[in-house]
């Protein structure tokens, strides 16, 4: 029985091809809509929608829903602060919700929910989740700073409340 040679690589695609991927990146409104508490829990809420839109009502309000049945109990032990936020975002075919929070000091936990467009009460848990998309980035990457100033290096101390009071509004 004789040995094979190597083969040479193959590529999938063309040397220097790429992906089109559509639609094309169009930055979309992030923006603050309100301070919450749910249960001992206080959350920032952002909403994310398509460009020129803002966050339909039904959906940050299933959002918080969501929310109030998901977040861990208590809210605060010694290693939870019982803070976080949330980003009800009315994508372009469907409504997804996703609810953040800060536990061992340096960890963001998360759990995601997506529906239908047309009905945001009918979200259900993602089994398998992303880490975001590029427009939730931009709101993870502005509570990650400030996540870091306020409450893990700050000079003073952590200054949760200082976190809380921070609000983003970016097209992302």
């Amino acid at each position: 029985m004789s040995k094979s040679a190597p083969q040479p690589h193959q590529p999938h695609a063309a040397a220097g091809s790429v992906a089109r991927i559509e639609p094309r990146y169009v930055p979309r409104p992030a923006r603050f809509i309100r301070m919450e508490e749910v249960g001992d829990w206080r959350l920032k809420v952002y909403g994310l929608a398509m460009p020129g839109l803002a966050a339909r009502p039904e959906l940050v309000d299933a959002t918080m829903k969501l929310a109030a049945d998901h977040l861990p109990r208590p809210a605060v032990t010694d290693d939870r602060y019982g803070v976080g936020f949330v980003i009800a975002h009315d994508a372009m075919v469907s409504s997804i919700a996703i609810v953040y929070w800060w536990q061992g000091g340096n960890e963001l936990h998360q759990r995601s929910f997506v529906g239908p467009k047309d009905d945001p009460h009918a979200m259900t848990k993602i089994k398998e989740q992303a880490a975001g998309c590029v427009f939730e980035l931009g709101i993870i990457d502005f509570e990650r700073r400030a996540w870091i100033d306020d409450v893990l290096t700050d000079a003073r101390g952590q200054d949760v409340d200082r976190y809380l009071s921070r609000r983003f509004n970016a097209d992302v």
